[in-house]
């Protein structure tokens, strides 16, 4: 049980010596690297990250490869040295400690077994450093194999243990000490679809009867979605957006979270935002949607201009074949049959759109290559940025 705070956290890899003689030469501009900011010190990775941890919480870091998730939980473990900032582990300032001081424990990617031992023999490994007595170790292993379900593969050697039986024994591994905080990093890459299903099930159980802080990260926002208390999104470095899955999902700060979090991705349209008796209107693709009156409120909070904007909607927000209100034409490219619903792939100004479709609201209608369709926004989760600054206008 532990609370983590990450203060003003900042990751700086420092150039090679002979790139510093080509700075001091002059030779090559200053530029950036990934999208990661180049300064006169080196790349930075991580850049101001704070976060508070709660006691007992489960924290997802996610977002695209390179954004810096794995490196900021490599500090968090002590495995990478943190350039500027704090983090402090129940209070106490952890910078400096020793990471087999930290009392945390780390899930890796490739399970990182030693392949000459058994699985009783993986799990009594960590014990045995710190000198735990015999009968405590073998009380505290059947407990972790029982809880992982691996009691009975308890004598067999990872070689003959599937992908996730040994994603299983290595995370027993990880729990069997009971550390503070337990830390995984993108530990069901390597399993296929079926099996991720499974484990992420397995690890929500296990939150359950273990008392550590987690933090885990991914770039699978489906992941990120099912396990997380709260999710931290991550881009170049920096910290887009912080909150619960719902929150992310219903409340995108920008267009980056707004297309990264969702499956399929937020549709995107050029519109323009107007004032029409006394009300904001959007005017997108030749339709007028009025938003709902929870959003013309913080919309007039904030003083919000006549503007043009990024119109956003989510594919399951779409409604097809609507009566009544405003309507917006399409022409089918493909249809996807998914079994309880139908993804649309819509030509729509000259854009591609993905609408989902209920299977039963269909019914006999065939939406084939070149269909003509007609559809429209729900006014309450609509979502409108600024194209310059990329900001939600509802919450900037």
């Amino acid at each position: 049980m532990a609370t983590i705070s990450l203060r003003h956290i900042q990751k700086i890899y420092p150039h090679a010596a002979e790139d510093k003689k080509k700075k001091k030469k002059g030779d090559e501009p200053q530029h950036r690297k990934n999208n990661l900011k180049i300064t006169d010190e080196g790349v930075v990775a991580v850049d101001d990250f704070n976060l508070e941890v709660a006691d007992k919480e489960f924290i997802v870091f996610v977002g695209p490869s390179g954004c810096g998730k794995s490196t900021t939980l490599r500090m968090v473990a002590g495995l990478e040295d943190i350039t500027r900032g704090d983090l402090l582990i129940d209070g106490v300032r952890m910078n400096d400690v020793e990471p087999k001081d930290r009392d945390i424990a780390m899930v890796f990617q490739n399970y990182a077994l030693y392949p000459h031992m058994t699985v009783r023999q993986n799990l009594e490994f960590p014990l045995e450093l710190r000198k735990v007595p015999k009968d405590q170790m073998k009380k505290q292993v059947d407990e972790a194999a029982e809880i992982l379900g691996i009691t009975e593969y308890l004598d067999r050697k990872p070689k003959a243990l599937s992908g996730g039986q040994r994603q299983r024994v290595a995370i027993g591994r990880a729990i069997v000490r009971e550390p503070k905080v337990l830390l995984m990093d993108e530990p069901l890459s390597n399993l296929d679809a079926k099996l991720r299903n499974q484990m992420r099930a397995e690890i929500i159980k296990l939150r359950q009867r273990i008392n550590s802080t987690f933090i885990y990260v991914t770039h699978d926002q489906t992941e990120a979605m099912t396990l997380g208390d709260r999710i931290v999104i991550m881009k170049d470095g920096e910290i887009q957006q912080i909150g619960t899955p719902q929150e992310v999902f219903n409340k995108p700060v920008n267009t980056f979270v707004a297309g990264f979090i969702g499956m399929p991705q937020m549709n995107f349209y050029d519109g323009h935002l107007k004032i029409k008796d006394g009300k904001y209107v959007i005017d997108v693709l030749g339709a007028e949607i009025t938003p709902s009156e929870d959003k013309q409120e913080r919309l007039r909070e904030r003083n919000t201009p006549e503007m043009d904007i990024l119109v956003g909607a989510r594919p399951e927000h779409i409604t097809l074949n609507e009566t009544e209100g405003a309507m917006i034409e399409g022409t089918v490219d493909v249809s996807e049959m998914m079994g309880s619903s139908v993804h649309i792939h819509l030509n729509t100004g000259g854009k591609d759109s993905i609408i989902i479709v209920p299977t039963l609201d269909l019914g006999d209608q065939q939406l084939t290559y070149g269909s003509k369709v007609r559809f429209t926004f729900a006014p309450n989760v609509v979502h409108m940025f600024d194209p310059d600054t990329t900001e939600n206008l509802e919450y900037r």
